[in-house]
């Protein structure tokens, strides 16, 4: 036990401050880039390349990538502009690449940034050249909502001041992946604590095709973030894991899982999506065999550093992000409490035959994390007559339970500064 809590700590205090740091250069893009961007000029070949130019350090997981994809497709931009931000975008990111080349090097974080880009403008160029299907695409949730735009109280620093604007992002950035980060951390200690070498070293005996081939069976149905996996990648790296198996990891394993691929089907069609899936693991694959080709392990720096003391600066960066995540999973579990506070109070009212058990729903605007719908709730269930309110980021809906009119309701969440259409 002592061995994994080292090792954990350890994993912990070398991620943290390149975390932080690119969560800082997250925020400063957001702030500094113009707010439609992403909209303008996103069609054609040449919008393909442009929408990967600016996914690629976008810090976007798959679980943000996605509503932001389908939003450029429902906003006019062209199925290949749209699939090669999704390819590109989840694969990479300014904190990732920071944090890669921490523990694997910067040729290597370099690289990865390549193949990213290039299987991003590969599968958005063959999408571009095919008859689009015609599939729908549903309401997933709002583009907004995965950082294409800001929204609500944050819009363009004219109600709150940009060094506001830019913690309120960076916080939202690493409030969205906080659960993936901590379980790449623990895994990462695990491997290091538990898996005996010789089990890579089996797989490394494959040789590089065949180690990769292997790496990408098991990160293709596997969701992890781009940031969380580098740490456990560079465990598997430092236990005989061949680093071009790694490289199918960091790719495959951000870039599809089984939600993304549901979603993208639905959002794009059957074609579009055999698209998605082949370029993802032809490329894998295909940029594995090329940087054992060309660069080998000579350069790069794989696994942890096991000193016997940590900075100081690691260390207050590392206990900071402890901070955080318990912040954020005490936020999370009051939301959770708050949900089945509302389910139980609305069942026994309804079943009570009270008229207060009756449910409205409003449409909500300009919600962007748990702190955006944790601020309407907050606010709704102060309005005059409400007994209980729940909000569903992901839907942009609140529903509120008790006697309030519906227009005393926008009126509250207008107040706390979003928008009711």
């Amino acid at each position: 036990m002592t061995s994994f809590l080292q090792s954990t700590w350890s994993v912990l205090a070398e991620l943290a401050p390149w975390l932080l740091v690119g969560a800082l250069l997250a925020a400063l893009l957001h702030v500094l880039l113009p707010r439609n961007l992403i909209r303008r000029q996103l069609s054609g070949y040449g919008g393909a390349v442009k929408a990967v130019v600016l996914g690629v350090p976008l810090p976007l997981c798959s679980c943000g990538v996605i509503p932001a994809g389908i939003g450029l497709k429902r906003t006019g931009a062209s199925n290949g502009s749209a699939m090669g931000f999704l390819i590109s975008t989840p694969q990479t990111g300014v904190d990732s690449i920071l944090v890669s080349a921490t523990f694997l090097g910067w040729p290597f974080a370099l690289f990865k940034v390549a193949a990213a880009a290039v299987t991003g403008i590969a599968g958005g160029w063959w999408v571009e050249g095919m008859k689009d299907d015609g599939a729908p695409v549903e309401d997933e949730a709002p583009a907004e909502e995965a950082g294409v735009e800001s929204g609500g109280h944050r819009i363009g620093g004219t109600l709150l001041p940009k060094i506001s604007e830019m913690v309120d992002h960076g916080g939202e950035l690493l409030q969205s992946i906080w659960r993936w980060v901590a379980v790449g951390i623990l895994v990462s200690a695990a491997i290091e604590v538990l898996l005996p070498q010789q089990a890579w070293l089996d797989l490394a005996a494959l040789g590089t095709f065949g180690a990769a081939a292997a790496a990408l069976v098991i990160s293709l149905p596997l969701y992890v973030c781009a940031t969380a996996s580098v740490p456990i990648a560079a465990a598997l790296v430092a236990n005989g894991l061949p680093l071009g198996a790694a490289l199918v990891f960091l790719m495959a394993g951000p870039a599809t899982n089984v939600a993304t691929v549901g979603a993208v089907y639905r959002g794009f069609g059957r074609k579009v999506t055999a698209v998605y899936l082949a370029t993802v693991i032809v490329g894998s694959l295909g940029f594995a065999v090329l940087f054992e080709t060309l660069i080998g392990g000579a350069a790069v720096r794989a696994g942890h550093a096991h000193e016997h003391g940590v900075p100081w600066w690691a260390a207050t960066s590392a206990i900071l992000l402890i901070l955080m995540f318990g912040s954020f999973g005490l936020q999370e579990f009051r939301r959770w409490r708050r949900n089945v506070r509302a389910d139980r109070w609305s069942t026994e009212q309804v079943a009570a035959g009270e008229p207060g058990g009756r449910a409205v729903e409003i449409a909500v605007t300009g919600m962007t994390c748990g702190n955006c719908a944790d601020a309407v709730e907050t606010a709704l269930l102060a309005a005059p007559g409400v007994q209980a309110a729940r909000v569903d980021l992901t839907g942009g809906t609140a529903t509120v339970w008790g006697a309030a009119a519906a227009s005393a309701l926008r009126e509250a969440v207008q107040d706390a500064g979003f928008g009711t259409p």
